[in-house]
């Protein structure tokens, strides 16, 4: 017996987004617009027709929209999907027998040709569409199928064949029996505004105390929230807050010879007072914790938290659960080393053990319990040394009960793990952007994030400088290199952070031979003049509410790179259809010397009608420009500033 419907002609093939072939879904946001494509294609010449299927994880029936076709056989639709959760979506083709003989009977017609059969066979479509229309429809299509039959009046009869209402009540209809199905259901997450969306502040709270030489707390970082309120973050991430291990503690910058005052770096975790629940004592207590969160979120700031599965080797899982460790031959644990790097205030975790099942359960217990303190966001430290499925688990499990839970991945490392995390459910992930400086670097690197597949998974929160990274551009380009990668950070990604107050007061100092900061607040207590001025602390200020007014920076998807007739001037558009906000930005990548350049702008993309003048406004400087066409000239003279920010105003 032959196993297929032989009747079906279409075929569909390469449907996008499709991730793993459906395994993992696409990414989206609330109100955010995605793009389902496929190629459509059937023998012959006939026209076909072609739509998406589609429906939330709460609703039983699904909704439809029909495909556009573009070229090459490839056609589109485009989504706007409201609602947090899972959506599915199919796609279906199928032969549209009404346009093909509409298409015949006007070249017939005009040919000078006799149309009559051609009419009674276009009669019978409409009456067997008629047969399965909704009642709405139904008397309608009667009066199109008398229409068609009138005696004697060809001309009329072709013209109410040939007319456009006909056409959208007959695109309604069609034999289900014939209709062909993509057989892989796909999925889409849609989640949060702030999974896209969200600007980062970065602290240490036990750096927080106002007096020298002594340890901050969180009634110190509460005093600061305004702080960072005013300079335009929403999302505050602390280093770990937990008790620090006393055994192989590190002391000033990263030595193994700590003094009796050297508190150890967060991420050595764990100690005899507690671990991963746990607070350092000298931070305060849960209830200081909960009421700078409380406190926080009045402010529209989000307190994001640092998981770091691995402990100190005093941690109390080590006594308490052993075989989650590995152990050496001498009968020491193994410590963490990346050769010839080691880390010995540090013990990874095995995730091979045979005890998984356990680890698994705890290792999540801990997420859980810092959401019911009021966290929703978190900063995974060095997921790509954790097992995948492990990820694939628990964020599955967690946000299956608390979908606003939104992870951030700390993985600089190889693509193809970067990108199997994303897969696995992380919201967020750092990224590449540190190093990429010149143009070419910066352009090759966005078109890959945002013009292929990663679009659809990988969304990037662009950083410029952490803890553990001081970027040699960000060393001897001094104030002007930190302002110029402050513009690309918060322009090129929807969603970036800094550490500070380190990047504010332009701290660069590396350590030598390494791309740190000597004198590493890693491994150190810091007295910061909060209060102090800056111009990079304005600059940000500025640049962080332009973020938030202009909805063309709510996304990372929307970027055009503009030609520019220089290698050091880095030109881009940004545009919100919706709200018609329409932003160019230009950088001058050199922060020592001013560069001038002709940038071609992307008219059609920006919404901008070719030959009509148009103004833009430097969202940074106030200032008004003239312009007029594609190319138009910027200088930039890093000193003054190294960007601009245009809002187009026609």
């Amino acid at each position: 017996m032959i196993q297929s419907n032989g009747r079906k002609r279409v075929v569909i093939s390469n449907v996008s987004p499709q991730i793993e072939g459906g395994q993992y879904p696409a990414k989206a946001v609330e109100n955010e617009t995605i793009t389902v494509s496929a190629d459509v294609f059937s023998d012959g010449h006939d026209e076909i027709d072609a739509r998406v299927l589609f429906k939330h994880q709460d609703e039983q029936e699904w909704s439809s929209a029909s495909m556009a076709f573009t070229v090459n056989d490839r056609w589109v639709a485009v989504l706007k999907l409201e609602t947090t959760g899972f959506y599915q979506f199919k796609v279906q083709g199928w032969v549209d027998h009404f346009t093909t003989w509409q298409k015949g009977l006007q070249k017939k017609y005009e040919a000078g040709q006799d149309v009559n059969v051609e009419l009674q066979i276009g009669a019978g479509l409409i009456r067997q569409a008629a047969e399965y229309a909704a009642d709405s429809d139904k008397v309608e299509l009667l009066n199109y199928h008398a229409g068609l039959q009138t005696q004697g009046d060809t001309a009329s009869a072709v013209l109410t064949a040939l007319s456009g209402e006909l056409s959208a009540v007959m695109r309604r209809y069609r034999d289900e029996d014939l209709v062909s199905t993509y057989p892989q259901t796909m999925l889409i997450e849609v989640e949060r505004k702030k999974a896209a969306f969200s600007t980062w502040y970065e602290l240490f709270p036990r750096s927080a105390a106002p007096e020298p030489g002594k340890h901050g707390t969180f009634n110190d970082v509460k005093k600061l929230l305004p702080r960072v309120a005013k300079m335009g973050f929403d999302v505050l991430y602390f280093p770990p807050i937990h008790p620090i291990g006393e055994k192989n503690r590190k002391g000033k910058n990263n030595t193994l010879t700590p003094g009796s005052e050297d508190p150890g770096s967060p991420w050595a975790i764990g100690n005899r007072t507690g671990g991963h629940k746990a607070i350092h004592p000298q931070l305060g207590t849960l209830a200081d914790f909960k009421s700078l969160v409380k406190e926080a979120k009045k402010l529209n700031i989000e307190v994001a938290m640092d998981i770091a599965y691995q402990c100190a080797p005093d941690h109390p899982y080590v006594k308490e659960h052993p075989q989650w460790f590995r152990w050496r031959p001498d009968g020491s644990v193994q410590y963490a080393e990346n050769p010839p790097k080691k880390y010995e205030d540090i013990l990874p975790i095995n995730f091979e053990t045979e005890d998984w099942e356990n680890l698994w359960k705890e290792l999540k217990s801990l997420v859980d319990y810092w959401i019911a303190q009021g966290v929703t966001i978190f900063r995974i430290d060095n997921p790509h040394t954790k097992a995948f499925s492990f990820w694939e688990w628990m964020i599955r499990e967690v946000r299956k009960t608390n979908p606003d839970v939104i992870f951030l991945a700390e993985a600089f490392t190889r693509p193809l793990l970067m990108e199997r995390l994303a897969k696995a459910g992380f919201n967020q992930s750092y990224t590449y952007f540190t190093w990429r400086n010149t143009k070419y670097e910066l352009e090759e690197y966005m078109r890959e994030l945002t013009k292929t597949d990663m679009r659809y998974i990988f969304r990037p929160n662009f950083w410029p400088n952490t803890p553990d990274i001081l970027s040699p551009f960000l060393s001897w380009g001094g104030e002007n290199a930190h302002i110029l990668r402050l513009v690309l950070a918060a322009t090129l990604s929807s969603s970036y952070g800094i550490y500070g107050p380190v990047y504010e007061f332009c701290v660069n100092t590396p350590h030598p031979g390494k791309e740190e900061y000597t004198d590493n607040e890693k491994y150190e207590i810091k007295h910061w003049d909060w209060d102090q001025y800056t111009r990079i602390k304005e600059i940000i200020a500025r640049v962080n509410i332009i973020r938030k007014n202009n909805p063309a920076l709510h996304t990372t998807w929307n970027l055009e790179f503009a030609e520019s007739s220089s290698d050091q001037i880095i030109c881009y558009g940004k545009a919100d259809p919706e709200s018609k906000n329409n932003l160019i930005v230009v950088v001058n990548l050199d922060p020592y010397n001013t560069h001038g350049a002709h940038v071609k702008i992307p008219l059609w993309q920006l919404g901008i009608r070719p030959g009509v003048p148009y103004t833009v406004r430097d969202l940074l400087s106030g200032s008004r420009y003239r312009w007029q066409d594609e190319w138009n000239y910027v200088q930039l003279n890093p000193y003054e500033m190294p960007a601009h920010i245009f809002r187009v105003e026609q």
